[in-house]
């Protein structure tokens, strides 16, 4: 609670767990927030080669008032939250070297009515593969584009569900800048969380997966593997190839023995 802060006194506070969230009541001065994810070591860090990225994605409330979020990397102030801000995630990425937090600074009010600056936070390691997350923050580059075969085979193994099915529609959310399948399951493989209950068809579980906009998403026939993360509680889409081609890539992979992990194939 900013009651308890002197006005314009800087708190310290550390990030270290991989999600949780942050509630400013009454903020006042400002808040400087490290972060230090404890990060398992990686298979890169472990061979030698160069450490990957650590990325940090930020979701305010929808009452998100009273102060405004800056990242600051290196000495430097970008502006991530406004005050009032669209309740959309936000994302970046840093080596473990580089020093960075978050500067969360009380904005003046000439009264003194209750006001809340709350946002969520999820802070990770290398992605594994490449995740589709909504963040102009995050390179563009290869969030629309299909998975190769290495990353596909990669995402059955790694992912936080993988599911068989089919695209029942597609709607869009231009302010959010968000595009929602909406799934009906043949197969459950793996889900870490409920997200596909009963609700369709006999027997058929239906959902709902995230991907950004810009991708461009349009419902088609057939069956696809889909594949992808936990964000903020959302499913969002990574790999989803057809049914079909991800035999034909899977089982090229087992003459080969170069398969990451066992997945049964029918």
């Amino acid at each position: 609670s900013g009651l308890s802060q002197e006005a314009g006194s800087v708190e310290q506070l550390s990030l270290h767990c991989a999600e949780g969230s942050l509630e400013w009541l009454y903020p006042t001065g400002a808040l400087r927030l490290r972060l230090a994810p404890r990060l398992p070591p990686t298979s890169a860090a472990v061979r030698g080669g160069s450490p990957p990225h650590v990325t940090a994605c930020i979701k305010p409330t929808g009452t998100f008032r009273g102060a405004q979020l800056y990242l600051e990397r290196e000495g430097v102030l970008e502006l991530l939250l406004p005050e009032a801000p669209r309740p959309r995630a936000r994302c970046f990425s840093w080596l473990p070297q580089e020093k960075v937090a978050l500067f969360l600074q009380a904005t003046p009010h000439p009264d003194i009515s209750r006001r809340i600056a709350a946002f969520r936070y999820e802070l990770r390691g290398d992605w594994l593969a490449r995740p589709a997350l909504p963040a102009a923050t995050l390179s563009a580059e290869g969030a629309c584009r299909p998975c190769n075969d290495t990353e596909i085979l990669m995402a059955i193994c790694t992912s936080d569900f993988v599911i068989r099915g089919s695209i029942q529609s597609v709607s869009n959310d231009a302010e959010l800048q968000e595009s929602i399948i909406g799934v009906s399951a043949t197969r459950i493989h793996r889900q870490k969380f409920p997200l596909f209950q009963a609700g369709g068809r006999p027997g058929r579980p239906v959902g709902s997966l995230r991907t950004p906009l810009r991708c461009g998403v349009k419902p088609g026939p057939g069956t696809f593997l889909f594949t992808g993360w936990l964000h903020f509680g959302e499913a969002w889409l990574s790999c989803a190839p057809r049914y079909r081609d991800f035999q034909r890539i899977y089982e090229g992979a087992s003459r080969m023995r170069q398969n990451p992990c066992e997945f049964p194939v029918d």
